[in-house]
């Protein structure tokens, strides 16, 4: 047993060996148990990411069932594009060495503005996490020194509140009080111009920044800037706590799951921290670590989610996403408890 399995209470290596799951088994001998495994490229012919690639369209992008970009201020197929380029990326680790991808970023990169953001699925207005829960697949896939992820990191550092932190929603809805038709408004009409009515002394969003702090986490330059940093920071200090915002403000949203990602959730948060090789003697990190090793099954595996004030999903209905999440969570614990270079972190 390693250093960083004996932290744990049960052994997840044997759910994850023996689930029948050979992605996930793929990665368990990979990052894991570090033996060696066939090229990754592997991976990319199995059944169920071929059914994915076998619905992309000519311009790279996905279309949703029941839903026409045509007839809609809202670009729904940036959301679905982002929605499939999750599983490739993420969970399947495709890259831009595959025609499919390649033709995907660039439908992607094509929804970047002269500004820098990634713009669309909040019709005209800003939506910085959305910008950088994509740029962080993008980069992911390979585009890490493409001068289309450096404009857009320029711009994220740009839209940041006076404390470091970004905000859920569009940056400029933020400076005047709105109704939730006016809000609705905004957000679906195209022809609406973008607001830029800041208010940057407002608090910080942990469930914006978290999104954000994906992409600086896996970047190889930014991931060790202060503003990376400062921003690790200020989302760590919100562990299990309200969000200063509206949106996914109750603590609950910090303890249910997704994967790939979508939300912020304290899985997602500690896999971009872990990455940027902060300590796990900080209080906050090892408060999180400690909740993590509490609430694992005896299965050795962790539940979707532990909300209560979210239904509670089926376990059966559900094991295929309790293997990745618990994948992710010994990657978090193998990066915590291998690493002898984390930055001390107050």
């Amino acid at each position: 047993m390693t250093y960083w399995q004996s932290k744990l209470n049960y052994n997840p290596l044997k759910a994850l060996l023996e689930s029948e799951n050979d992605a996930v088994i793929y990665f368990t001998k990979r990052d894991l148990i570090e033996e060696d495994v066939k090229p990754i490229e592997y991976l990319w012919d199995f059944p169920e990411v071929q059914k994915i690639l076998k619905k992309q369209q000519p311009d790279g992008s996905w279309k949703p069932k029941g839903k026409n970009d045509e007839n809609s201020e809202v670009k729904y197929s940036l959301i679905e594009t982002w929605r499939q380029f999750r599983v490739l990326t993420q969970q399947y680790e495709m890259n831009k060495t595959h025609f499919a991808i390649k033709k995907a970023s660039e439908y992607l990169f094509s929804c970047q503005t002269d500004e820098g953001d990634i713009r669309g699925i909040l019709a005209n207005q800003y939506a910085p996490y959305y910008t950088g829960a994509i740029m962080y697949l993008l980069i992911k896939a390979g585009y890490e020194n493409d001068p289309r992820i450096e404009k857009g990191f320029k711009w994220l550092l740009k839209m940041r509140q006076n404390d470091g932190g970004w905000v859920i929603g569009s940056p400029g809805m933020i400076g005047t009080k709105l109704s939730r038709d006016e809000t609705n408004d905004l957000t679906s009409n195209a022809e609406r111009e973008t607001m830029k009515s800041f208010d940057p002394l407002k608090p910080f969003s942990a469930a914006g920044t978290g999104m954000v702090l994906r992409a600086f986490a896996v970047h190889p330059f930014y991931r060790k800037s202060e503003y990376a940093l400062n921003a690790a920071n200020l989302l760590k200090s919100k562990f299990f706590k309200k969000d200063n915002w509206n949106s996914y403000k109750n603590p609950d949203n910090w303890v249910r799951f997704q994967f790939p990602f979508w939300w912020n959730n304290i899985i997602s948060a500690l896999d971009s921290i872990s990455l940027m090789e902060l300590s796990k003697d900080d209080p906050d990190i090892k408060n999180a670590l400690k909740w993590l090793i509490n609430h694992q099954e005896n299965d050795g595996l962790w539940k979707v989610s532990y909300s209560t004030i979210h239904k509670s999903p089926d376990k059966k209905r559900t094991f295929k996403t309790r293997l990745w999440l618990t994948l992710t969570v010994c990657r978090i614990f193998k990066r915590f408890y291998e690493n002898k270079n984390q930055l001390i972190f107050h």
